[in-house]
């Protein structure tokens, strides 16, 4: 299985957000955050509302190729459960 990374985009004082981080570290999965609400995050967060995105979190698990990334918005602990394990943080 390839290695794969995952990328939580979030803002601050979001509840799904939290829940997110929360569930990933209770399981020890490493991942990356990225607070698109700060100035040196404005690609990120343009690149996000690009692919379609409105809404926090916004979590990416990449194999490196882009046609495979995962990828979706909100806590949503079956994505989780099916796609973060086995996984490192870049």
């Amino acid at each position: 299985m390839k290695t794969r990374t995952i990328t939580v985009y979030t803002q601050p004082n979001c509840q799904p957000c939290k829940a997110t981080k929360r569930w990933l570290d209770k399981r020890d999965i490493r991942f990356q955050e990225t607070d698109v609400t700060k100035p040196e995050n404005a690609k990120d967060a343009e690149a996000i509302r690009a692919l379609g995105f409105k809404e926090a979190p916004v979590v990416i698990v990449s194999t490196g190729d882009p046609e495979t990334d995962l990828m979706w918005s909100g806590f949503i602990p079956d994505n989780l459960t099916k796609y973060a394990h086995s996984t490192e943080a870049a």
